[in-house]
């Protein structure tokens, strides 16, 4: 993570272990692309009011996959795991700074057991990273997105679309529009050649380039591969960075509990 990030990230602990939280999460909106005037009815924006450095107190995104389960990055929440009820899923939101859109409360978090953290140059690596929250109530009247099945590909080349509220480059800090990109998987072999051993491909998935990718506070935010939830946003070497594309969890291979 460059340093300005790290700094970042230093901030949003000390708000959060001020709220009497232990720390706060990694995060990694959409280089590149556009705004997004009305968001995908599915797509949540993940807080807390404890992150008060964010409007809505967003830090991360998230999938409604079911009437209450929304599926999200575990470095996300893993540290909120014993007191879910902090964190909500807002709906219909494109403007953090605004009150639209419905916001629920968490009741449960659920992350992969196999979920860990190394380190690839500076930048946390993130691995099994998928979560899955329990929504206090079912959201019965929005659309939820078709999860990937076991079987799913992903072809290198192939047109994925992310959204979130992030950051717009690795020096803007403010964005809270949401945006939403297409950018291209990429194959396996170059993920490896950028990152090493940090990658893989059984659990991730590279996807983006110099001209779309995903950002700070992007993370649990949607990969969608031909109308299918097929990953969420997970970790990266900066932001757009020339021969380092976004990484991604590849969410064939988990089998998540949505009963």
């Amino acid at each position: 993570m460059p340093l300005f990030l790290r700094r970042l990230a230093t901030v949003a602990s000390a708000a959060l272990l001020s709220a009497g939280l232990v720390s706060a999460p990694a995060a990694h909106a959409v280089v590149g692309g556009g705004t997004v005037a009305v968001p995908p009815p599915w797509l949540a924006a993940i807080g807390t009011p404890a992150f008060f450095i964010r409007p809505s107190g967003q830090f991360c995104g998230g999938a409604l996959v079911a009437p209450t389960k929304v599926v999200t990055a575990a470095h996300c929440v893993d540290f909120l795991r014993a007191v879910p009820n902090l964190l909500a899923a807002t709906f219909g939101r494109a403007d953090l700074s605004k009150k639209d859109g419905e916001s629920v409360q968490v009741k449960s978090i659920w992350v992969q057991p196999n979920f860990r953290e190394t380190e690839f140059k500076g930048e946390t690596v993130e691995h099994h990273d998928v979560a899955v929250l329990t929504l206090s109530r079912p959201v019965l009247d929005r659309v939820t997105v078709p999860l990937i099945d076991r079987a799913g590909q992903y072809p290198p080349g192939a047109p994925a679309q992310v959204y979130g509220w992030g950051t717009t480059s690795e020096t803007d800090l403010v964005n809270d529009r949401l945006r939403g990109a297409t950018i291209p998987l990429v194959a396996d072999a170059r993920c490896s050649a950028a990152y090493g051993d940090s990658f893989d491909h059984r659990d991730m998935v590279c996807a983006g380039s110099t001209h779309g990718d995903t950002c700070q506070f992007d993370s649990g935010g949607p990969l969608i591969v031909q109308g299918r939830l097929a990953g969420v946003t997970s970790w990266a070497y900066g932001c757009a960075r020339e021969g380092y594309p976004g990484v991604y969890t590849r969410l064939a291979p988990f089998t998540l509990p949505l009963a």
